[in-house]
């Protein structure tokens, strides 16, 4: 017996599951289904997350978790990025390549949350972390900073469990503060060079403030 890759076996549960296969077609519902599994996915996420923040309220002196949000990508925008990324648009294409359709977001007090959650979530024994990527160490180009993490959720249904991708963005008020400001001056028009100068410069000014704080709790 053949011992199916664990991405094969994913697609498999959830094209089973839709009862459909091949190109994406936003006439049948089977689009909507998919979305709901995803939804799905992220509310079992939440759920933990929620569990976790009223742990840290109840039991402990201090709470790393400021606030949470979620989100789900548009049926447009995950079009937009399956074309910008030249991917057929097939549900296969859809579900192995676009891994950020349901999104998670922390936002923590200071720097060192971010870490200590992303150890937490690394030891829950029920889901899988299949991607990192760490812009608090190495931040991008642009001076964007957050820590991103891929998540394998299981989902569990009537008669199965599927697992599904989150993803899941830590980062701290300062960070989340400049990337909400950042997203709308890049969506309200192109942003010349001169702007995105700046906004690099506000970006490091933000990680010093950030570190600042941090010495700031270290010492109180």
């Amino acid at each position: 017996m053949i011992k199916k890759d664990k991405k094969e076996v994913e697609l498999i549960q959830v094209n089973n599951m839709l009862e459909v296969g091949g190109k994406i077609d936003r006439k049948d519902n089977a689009f909507e289904k998919l979305m709901i599994i995803y939804t799905s996915a992220m509310k079992t996420l939440r759920t933990k997350l929620d569990v976790l923040n009223e742990e840290f309220k109840a039991f402990y002196d201090y709470n790393p978790i400021d606030h949470i949000t979620e989100r789900i990508k548009s049926p447009e925008s995950i079009i937009e990025k399956m074309n910008k990324k030249n991917l057929e648009l097939t549900y296969e294409n859809l579900i192995e390549e676009i891994k950020d359709i349901a999104g998670i977001r922390i936002v923590c007090s200071f720097k060192d949350d971010v870490f200590k959650l992303v150890d937490i979530l690394e030891g829950f024994q029920d889901i899988e972390i299949l991607e990192r990527k760490d812009y608090i160490t190495k931040p991008k180009q642009s001076g964007y900073s957050s820590y991103h993490l891929i998540i394998n959720v299981p989902v569990a249904f009537s008669e199965q469990t599927i697992y599904v991708k989150v993803e899941v963005q830590i980062r701290t008020v300062a960070m989340d503060f400049w990337a909400s400001l950042e997203h709308k001056l890049k969506y309200k028009k192109d942003t010349s060079k001169k702007a995105s100068k700046e906004l690099i410069k506000c970006a490091n000014i933000i990680s010093k403030l950030d570190d600042k704080m941090l010495d700031i709790k270290c010492n109180v």
